[in-house]
Parts: C-alpha cells; sequence; structure tokens
C-alpha cells in the first residue's frame, strides 16, 4: 500500500483510516518520507501512541508538535516558550497559573453561561431555514466562550476563529504570507488585550495571565501572545471540528441519529465521547526523541522525529471491539482524542465537552429535521481535521 500520511486530500472526508488499518499490522514505527526533511516515524497502535505521550523525558515536545521543524530564520518569541512545546517542569509551572480555570469546578460553574450561549447560536438561525452548520454553528461557540473567558469582544473571537483556519492550512491551500498574516492580525489582537488587561484588569482569564507569572518572572507581552494564540486555537479546534465531523458522522449513520434523537438524556454523554473517537479532531502531535531508545521494538535514535496520530489509535482493534462501526452507546470508551494521558492531557477537555454538549443539545431539539444541503468541503490540513463548510437545512 502506499503510505502518504502527508497529503492533505488524504483527509477529505474521513482520515486515511484505510493506511492506518496496514500500518497498524504491518509497521507500527514506520519510516515515513518527509519532503523538506529528514523523515519521522509514524505511531499508529493505540499503547504505542499512549506511550510515547506520557514518557516526556524521552519524548520531548521541543523545538515543536508540528512534523515541519520551521524557518530557519530567527524568531522574535525565541527566548519565550509556549505552553504546548514545554516539558515538566516548566511545563508543569506554566500549566499551573491558568490550570484553576479549565478544572471539572471551575467548567462546570461556567456551564449555564454556555447554555446560553448555546440557545443564543441557535436563535440566530432558527429562523432561516438553512445554514452553515461550521461558520453559523460548530464555530461559534468556542469563539463566543474563549472571547469571554479572555474578556475580548464576540466580534473579535469570531475574527480571530478564521485566523485559526488560515493558521493550520497545509502550504497545499495557504501560501506562508497568509499564514504570517493571520498570526501577526492574531498578535495585533493579543497586544491590545494584554494592554487593556494591564491597564484594567477583572476577573476574566486575559486579567489573570496578563498579571500572572512563572517561576517569578511576570507574564510579558509576548508571553501574553503565546497563551492568547494557544487559548483561542486550541479553545476551538476540538469543539468546531468535532460538532461539525460529529453530525456529519450521524448524517451518514441515520440509525444512530435516530437513537441520539429518541432520548438526548439517555445518550448524549455517550454519543459525544463516540464523536471524539469517531472524528479524533487533532490528528497527530510530533515529539523528539532526547536519547537512542526503542518503540515496539524498533530502534529510534536521539534527535528523530516521534509522531503519533490519534485518529489510528482511535481505530485500533486492540483497545475497541469493532473499531470501525460508530456506535453511539460504545461503553467502554477510552478514546485518545484529548492526548494519551501524560502531562500534555488537553487543558480544556472538560470545557470543550461541556460546549458540546449544549451545542448538540439546542441543536438536535430545536431543529429535529436537520439534514445536509449540499456537498461537505474539509479542512485543508493534515494536522487539524474536520469539515469547514457545511450546509444544512431545516423546518424555519
Amino acid at each position: 500500500m502506499e503510505i502518504d500520511l502527508l497529503s492533505v486530500a488524504g483527509y477529505a472526508g474521513s482520515q486515511p483510516n484505510e493506511q492506518f488499518a496496514w500500518l497498524r499490522t504491518n509497521a507500527p514505527v514506520y519510516r515515513h518520507p518527509e519532503p523538506d526533511g529528514p523523515g519521522f516515524w509514524a505511531i499508529t497502535r493505540y499503547d504505542d501512541v499512549k506511550a510515547v505521550g506520557r514518557d516526556h523525558q524521552t519524548f520531548s515536545s521541543q523545538p515543536t508538535i508540528m512534523i515541519a521543524d520551521g524557518s530557519d530564520e530567527p524568531s522574535p518569541f525565541a527566548d519565550h516558550t509556549m505552553l504546548l512545546v514545554a516539558d515538566p517542569p516548566l511545563h508543569t509551572r506554566m500549566r499551573r497559573l491558568v490550570s484553576r480555570e479549565f478544572t471539572p469546578r471551575a467548567a462546570t460553574a461556567l456551564q449555564p453561561r454556555i447554555r446560553q450561549l448555546a440557545a443564543l447560536i441557535i436563535d440566530q438561525v432558527a429562523g432561516r431555514g438553512e445554514c452553515d452548520l461550521v461558520a453559523d454553528i460548530a464555530g461559534e461557540m468556542p469563539s463566543l466562550v474563549i472571547a469571554e473567558m479572555l474578556g475580548i469582544s464576540h466580534d473579535e473571537g469570531r475574527r480571530l476563529y478564521h485566523c485559526t483556519e488560515t493558521i493550520h492550512a497545509s502550504t497545499e491551500v495557504a501560501s506562508r504570507e497568509e499564514r504570517g498574516d493571520a498570526i501577526m492580525t492574531m498578535f495585533m489582537s493579543a497586544q491590545a488585550a494584554y494592554a487593556d488587561k494591564r491597564a484594567n484588569p477583572t476577573n476574566d482569564l486575559g486579567s489573570l495571565i496578563a498579571h500572572g507569572a512563572v517561576d517569578g518572572e511576570l507574564v510579558d507581552a509576548i508571553d501574553f501572545f503565546l497563551w492568547f494564540m494557544l487559548l483561542v486555537d486550541a479553545g476551538g479546534d476540538t469543539t468546531r471540528n468535532l460538532v461539525g465531523g460529529g453530525l456529519q458522522a450521524l448524517f451518514e449513520h441515520p440509525d444512530q441519529l435516530a437513537l441520539l434523537r429518541s432520548d438526548i438524556d439517555a445518550h448524549l454523554s455517550s454519543a459525544r465521547e463516540e464523536m471524539l473517537r469517531w472524528v479524533s479532531p487533532v490528528v497527530y502531535m510530533r515529539r523528539t526523541a532526547t536519547t537512542d531508545t526503542e518503540i515496539a521494538g524498533q530502534a529510534v535514535e536521539a534527535g528523530d522525529k516521534v509522531v503519533v496520530y490519534y485518529g489510528a489509535a482511535n481505530r485500533d482493534p486492540s483497545a475497541f471491539d469493532e473499531p470501525d462501526r460508530f456506535d453511539i452507546t460504545r461503553s467502554p470508551n477510552p478514546h485518545v482524542a484529548f492526548g494519551g494521558g501524560g502531562p500534555h492531557y488537553c487543558l480544556g477537555a472538560n470545557l470543550a465537552r461541556l460546549e458540546i454538549d449544549a451545542i448538540l443539545r439546542e441543536l438536535l431539539t430545536r431543529l429535529p429535521d436537520l439534514e445536509p444541503a449540499g456537498p461537505v468541503e474539509w479542512m485543508g490540513s493534515n494536522f487539524i481535521f474536520g469539515p469547514s463548510c457545511m450546509p444544512v437545512r431545516f423546518s424555519p
């Protein structure tokens, strides 16, 4: 079988599940070529994905979580670190700065407001009879929630959501200049927010970060930008792509959609977890070997790129019965859509679950005849998976 996990075409409509299945059976630690780099080890089995994710000492998040190493040009952020590419103990201290805002208790405290926002989002489309489920619904929810948490306007949250789409697009879809412009837009927005939060602090997450410190060092404007970009970006990816991709899965499995609609209280929680497994919105994370080691008997050298594929792990028959069957009643469901555990387990998992539940409940109860209304367009990315445009219709 021809293996190409980099081509964006392989992520249009579904992840490259046939390739993943072949790799799990024949080459679970596969040396994948890289056009402009040295290549990487593709990890596709469930147990190996979890093992790599939990061993930060052997598999570092530095210098980047992306397959490509990036530009050789000096970065203006070189002496600053984003949480995603920090390893413990620095990662632990950085995460502590904001972790109280993402605990189960903190997320639960936000639940009434999240439900209000979900109702508002459906209010805005309910009378139209048609909409783009991604832009008008799935993308709205995380944009509004993270905007309120950071203390910026809803409109600014929406504008930044569009920037993240460009930042994640592959070189086949967006040029380096376009991605650079999107990052600069986000940088300027972050700088305005930082100045405002420094001068006019409130009790929002933006103010907490702007007045925070790590290891006794106050958060500066660059640190704030890196936090800002992470929260806007990661805060939207899972919810937006899960809701869009999950609804597409339900449309493709009408028996499961009917079951969920028949008793949403009974099935919503397990349906959400099955959608997370099925869609796997974050395709991969890269780690870099810090020492010579082995993965499943395969020698890996210090400095090698090691890339864990969550979608492949989530279809591994060693971990899931009939993994290619979409079953909203699946239990247990130990998926790795939020990461395989360890220090980098998704900070916002509790919040994402609440957002997903709120918007799905509003969708399925208030738009009971929701159905596809045209072809779905998929994100031009091999890193983040989900639809970019999804026309739907319903009785107004």
